[in-house]
């Protein structure tokens, strides 16, 4: 069995985006832009929707795939959870258009913990709000991100990696200060601005721009929850760290495409 996007349809539709493809049972082999990767539980790959492609599935082996009368191996069709990933929310942390055909390690590590969510979120759908399931699938698309990258780039030094690491970590904690900044951040952590900055430009982003993204992030989980539907848009940006409700509405109508009230009035 093949699924497959022509060139026509690619041209046509336009659509802007990539496709995690996360086998279960069986084998997938992906074809893009001449290059091929086949896939097999424990192994995840990316399409994109841009191009045309070819995705062949062989039959399954796994438990829920039927036996057959001769006593020989199990023969069901192959199974795979596929997540719609919109092309900005990659290419953004990236910095680039995402490589396809891409088979990425989920057997360990890192790899494992993604693909855990993926079939978390995938079985439990029905039990998830629109805002948790969007919140899981942002959390999905962040560490995948971290997985690809990782293949793009030479591995850091140790001490950048472990400087990188930590400096994530005290964003997160601290990302609601009004006066983080880099130079803030790196007094505290009790290393020089320059090692933080060497540290982030590895990974592709600054500390400003570390700080900004998980402000952004903060706002627009708390626009989607409910029990915060009654806080004004400038309290959000207050509590946030963003100066004012015009700067923290430019710079989320830059980041996401809507603003924080077109956002709200959509979740709910």
């Amino acid at each position: 069995m093949d699924c497959v996007r022509t060139a026509g349809q690619a041209r046509r539709e336009r659509t802007d985006g990539y496709r995690f493809l996360l086998p279960l049972d069986g084998e997938l082999t992906l074809v893009q832009n001449g290059r091929e990767a086949r896939l097999r539980p424990g192994t995840g790959g990316l399409v994109t929707l841009a191009e045309p492609f070819r995705i062949s599935l062989a039959p399954g082996n796994g438990p829920t795939a039927p036996r057959p009368k001769d006593g020989g191996r199990r023969g069901g069709p192959a199974r795979a959870f596929v997540m719609t990933i919109p092309a900005r929310e990659m290419d953004r942390r990236l910095r680039r258009p995402s490589p396809v055909a891409t088979g990425l390690d989920l057997s360990a590590g890192l790899g494992r913990v993604v693909a855990d969510m993926v079939r978390a979120v995938g079985e439990e759908r029905r039990a998830l709000s629109a805002a948790q399931f969007d919140a899981a699938c942002d959390r999905i698309t962040e560490l995948l991100c971290v997985i690809v990258a990782g293949r793009q780039r030479p591995a850091a030094p140790g001490h950048l990696a472990e400087v990188e690491a930590v400096v994530r970590r005290y964003v997160r904690e601290h990302a609601t200060e009004p006066g983080l900044t880099g130079a803030a951040m790196a007094q505290d952590l009790g290393w020089s601005l320059r090692q933080v900055q060497l540290a982030l430009q590895h990974a592709g982003t600054t500390p400003r721009e570390l700080i900004r993204e998980e402000r952004l992030r903060l706002v627009r989980d708390r626009l989607r929850n409910p029990q915060d539907r009654d806080v004004t848009i400038t309290d959000l940006a207050h509590a946030a760290g963003f100066s004012s409700a015009s700067a923290l509405s430019t710079a989320f109508r830059r980041r996401f495409g809507v603003s924080p009230r077109e956002l709200r009035h959509a979740a709910h």
